[in-house]
């Protein structure tokens, strides 16, 4: 199985469960873009000491594409209306999640080439 065919997998709710499995997924790894893009966010800003703010913002721009084109393709794939039952509505609400994951990410990379201190 090729990475396409795993994420057309993923988006029509896999072999198990329902409709709502791949949104839920979508909507899972777009709600993990944003907790790393604000984690990101924390270290450029220096609430937090430790760790690679520009490994932690490429982390998040990459899981909130992922859960952007996972929700893009759930819904492009998937049959009926809201209130379906296939988690079409899930779908629609991971699209932003994964949009602010990679306008965080977005933000900290753009932060750190800039040189300029950061203040809130």
């Amino acid at each position: 199985m090729n990475t396409a065919q795993a994420l057309t997998l993923a988006a029509e709710g896999g072999v198990i469960g329902d409709g709502r499995t791949g949104a839920n997924l979508a909507l899972g790894v777009g709600l993990l873009g944003v907790a790393l893009g604000w984690l990101a966010l924390s270290r450029v800003r220096g609430r937090i000491r430790f760790g690679n703010a520009r490994t932690t913002g490429l982390s998040a721009l990459a899981v909130g594409l992922a859960g952007t084109f996972l929700a893009v393709l759930h819904l492009a794939t998937s049959d009926g209306g809201p209130g379906t039952g296939n988690g079409q509505v899930g779908a629609v609400l991971a699209v932003p999640l994964g949009l602010v994951a990679m306008a965080f990410g977005a933000r900290v990379l753009s932060r750190i080439r800039g040189g300029a201190p950061v203040r809130g």
